[in-house]
């Protein structure tokens, strides 16, 4: 018998914290510039999609955030996510890609793909029940 199991389901996935990125972003670079030199980071392209979503670009939102979501789901695997359980949004390595999963949500309705909208929605409550939150009081 193996005690010390989580029997409620898998454990949370902690991704790496961007530490680099956070300095640069820290240091007034911009995240259209970081992006060629970290094309796998979900903030980045999390940022990019809220810069152009807030310009009313919302096509462009779509992209970035989908590039951003697509980054963290290979983020995700390669640190041992399965397809399912918690991703906290109260770990900071796990906030760039939450907020592109987020911005992702926001587009797809923006442009009037409702399902898709709604499957994000579930995955981003599923990831973290107060991501959305957490996000929207930025």
């Amino acid at each position: 018998m193996e005690f010390g199991k989580n029997l409620l389901g898998p454990e949370p996935t902690l991704l790496p914290v961007e530490e680099d990125v956070a300095a640069r972003l820290a240091a007034g670079e911009e995240a259209v510039d970081l992006a060629a030199a970290h094309p796998t980071s979900s903030l980045l392209w999390a940022i990019l999609a809220d810069e152009a979503f807030a310009q009313g670009r919302t096509i462009e939102s779509y992209a970035y955030a989908r590039t951003g979501y697509h980054r963290g789901l290979d983020a995700l695997r390669r640190n041992g996510w399965r397809g399912a359980g918690p991703v906290p949004y109260d770990h900071e390595g796990n906030r760039g890609f939450l907020r592109a999963l987020y911005a992702l949500g926001r587009a797809a309705g923006a442009i009037g793909e409702a399902d898709e909208a709604a499957r994000i929605g579930k995955f981003l409550i599923d990831s973290d029940p107060a991501a959305q939150a957490a996000i929207e009081a930025q």
